[in-house]
């Protein structure tokens, strides 16, 4: 189905049972999936390539030749039809590509809202990437890593299979992210390693000073207190009783399979 008022240059191919929505623009020489379904306003420029079961929401911008919702690169996949989602208004850069789900996960590969994924970003099967986000040029994220919200990953940085990276990280550039990395904190190098509280993150989200003293604290008993991370939990937790930004820190720890960075 498509809406009467989207807009389709002739040289897209719409294959038919695709759902197009309201207002949605394609350019020339996109090609779009029977199973496909694109919300309001949404731009594709020339050339994006939307495949399989995939759903997109509204007011998304997607730049020349991404490649969205394709086969994955796992071996195990065999063809089930599983899913891509994305939400509203994300800009999805030059040459970005996101894979379909597996069924060894839920299925799914799902990017929320607001989020940046620029020049040539890899985002792998089964990631789940929250809103607010940006992957900078060749960013990299292999299968089933989840990135939470407003987190921030450097061009050239390739994240191992499961990591987790917490909301408002900074990653710094040409890092190899090979563990888990807790909220609020700046991790460079490969193997990335911390390098302190992402305090400009935090202002620029108007993090109150107390949260930001709370969360430092946290931070230097996890870091610099030389102890094991089962003897800081009950310090931290005593902390996040009174600060909820740090009981999401705390909260962390149980997300966590592959290890923190140290």
């Amino acid at each position: 189905m498509i809406d009467t008022t989207a807009i389709i240059h002739p040289s897209a191919i719409v294959e038919e049972g695709a759902v197009i929505g309201a207002g949605v623009q394609i350019y020339p020489f996109c090609v779009i999936g029977a199973n496909v379904s694109i919300g309001a306003g949404t731009i594709l420029k020339s050339h994006v390539v939307v495949n399989g079961y995939t759903s997109i929401g509204e007011n998304n911008i997607f730049w020349p030749f991404t490649s969205i919702g394709d086969i994955n690169q796992d071996r195990k996949y065999s063809g089930e039809p599983t899913r891509v989602e994305i939400g509203d208004r994300n800009h999805i850069r030059e040459g970005v590509t996101v894979h379909r789900g597996t069924i060894q996960a839920n299925g799914i590969t799902r990017i929320g809202n607001d989020n940046l994924i620029m020049v040539n970003a890899h985002i792998a099967h089964d990631c789940v990437v929250g809103s607010h986000c940006i992957l900078s040029n060749n960013a990299t994220l292999a299968g089933h890593v989840h990135v939470d919200d407003f987190a921030i990953i450097g061009g050239m940085t390739a994240v191992h299979q499961f990591c987790i990276i917490g909301s408002y990280v900074m990653v710094g550039g040409c890092s190899g992210v090979t563990q888990d990395v807790p909220p609020y904190i700046m991790a460079q190098g490969n193997h990335a390693r911390p390098f302190g509280i992402n305090i400009v993150g935090l202002q620029r989200h108007k993090f109150s000073k107390e949260a930001m003293s709370a969360i430092r604290s946290a931070y230097k008993i996890l870091y610099r207190s030389g102890k094991t991370l089962d003897k800081v939990k009950p310090e931290i937790a005593q902390i996040a009783n009174r600060n909820p930004e740090v009981q999401a820190f705390y909260d962390f720890f149980s997300r966590s399979t592959r290890g923190l960075i140290r």
